[in-house]
């Protein structure tokens, strides 16, 4: 028995890469974001990524524990099952807790965080199998799922400073302001400069400073986490799109290229095009797969722009996410050496 073969599936890849590897790599890519929404929004924002990534760990934690048995017989297994649970962390549920927490706006409760973390995890990730099984991006869910629940609508604008000292915009993000550029008149229009640094702009914790998205976007390329072409590509047909639909909805200004940086750099189109939309779970696998994925995102999210006039981009990534096994399914690579079989002709 001991020299039993181990017959699997191929490819047969050998590579030093693990899932914490990469989760570390990713943190890492998100700590500029998370940095820069401190700096921006005060304590506040610190408070809230530490409650999300805590809350998304014990949430884990406490579901392994559960469903491993580590309550059963008075707890006698417990020791072992919280080493088997250590040595199957492997920093998803971080990651989960810092995109959920750098999504949110600064105004939102800590127990509306642990609620929205308790569902990403719990609902979203583990009870479909956990990591590598769940069918929608568990921070992507949390966010729709706070929105409708908490109508998370107030937004502060980055400050440097406290959360009191920032202006205060109710409602759901106002795209109008940014998109038409203060050289047509608007008095509250911020210049493409202040959405790329994230000076005066009320949004999210980790989605204003377009600076610390790009850093973390540089990284993660260079690590090879993902590819470059990929949020490129979505952010290029998103920007077209979106500047010929402007063309309609800003009637004065018919087809303004202008509005290209506008587009992109307001709400969270940079943050979800790097963070959220590369998710290796929820992405399609194939090449031809993901050109279909990011397409169409880009498409999808800039209509629900167009009609809602507000920020959507968590409810589009959450539709292609549900697209993804269809476009798997259509968008299939043919093995190598694969030959078509020939139909036979009838009578034959």
């Amino acid at each position: 028995m001991n020299n039993t073969v181990v017959i699997s599936t191929p490819p047969h890849v050998k590579s030093r890469r693990t899932t914490r590897g990469i989760m570390g790599d990713v943190c890492i890519a998100l700590l500029p974001s998370a940095i820069a929404g401190i700096v921006f929004f005060g304590y506040m924002a610190f408070i809230i990524e530490l409650v999300a990534v805590l809350s998304c760990v014990a949430t884990e934690f406490v579901y392994y524990f559960i469903a491993k048995g580590g309550f059963a017989k008075k707890c006698k297994n417990a020791k072992n099952v919280c080493k088997a649970w250590w040595r199957q962390f492997d920093l998803t549920s971080v990651v989960t807790g810092l995109i959920l927490a750098l999504i949110l706006p600064v105004t939102v409760k800590w127990y509306e965080v642990i609620i929205g973390s308790i569902f990403a995890i719990a609902l979203v990730k583990m009870f479909f199998g956990g990591t590598g099984k769940n069918l929608v991006n568990p921070a992507t869910a949390a966010r729709v799922f706070m929105f409708i629940s908490f109508s998370l609508t107030t937004y502060v604008a980055a400050n440097y400073g406290p959360l009191s000292g920032g202006e205060t915009l109710t409602g759901a993000t106002n795209l109008a302001d940014y998109l038409l550029g203060a050289d047509h008149g608007h008095a509250s229009a911020l210049s493409a400069l202040d959405l790329f640094l994230g000076t005066g702009v009320n949004g999210s914790i980790g989605e204003t400073c377009k600076l610390a998205i790009l850093v973390g976007y540089v990284y993660l390329c260079i690590r090879q986490v993902i590819k470059w072409w990929q949020p490129a590509l979505f952010i290029g047909v998103f920007g077209l799109c979106a500047v010929l639909l402007s063309g309609f909805y800003f009637a004065p200004y018919r087809f303004d290229i202008t509005l290209f940086l506008p587009h992109i750099l307001s709400g969270g189109v940079l943050f979800g095009a790097v963070f959220m939309f590369t998710d290796y779970v929820t992405s399609p696998k194939g090449v031809y797969g993901q050109l279909v994925y990011y397409i169409a995102g880009a498409v999808l999210l800039a209509l629900l722009r167009y009609f809602t006039k507000i920020e959507v981009a968590s409810f589009g990534i959450l539709l292609m996410n549900l697209f993804v096994p269809l476009i798997d399914k259509y968008c299939i690579r043919k093995p190598f050496g694969y030959v078509k079989e020939k139909k036979q002709k009838e009578g034959k």
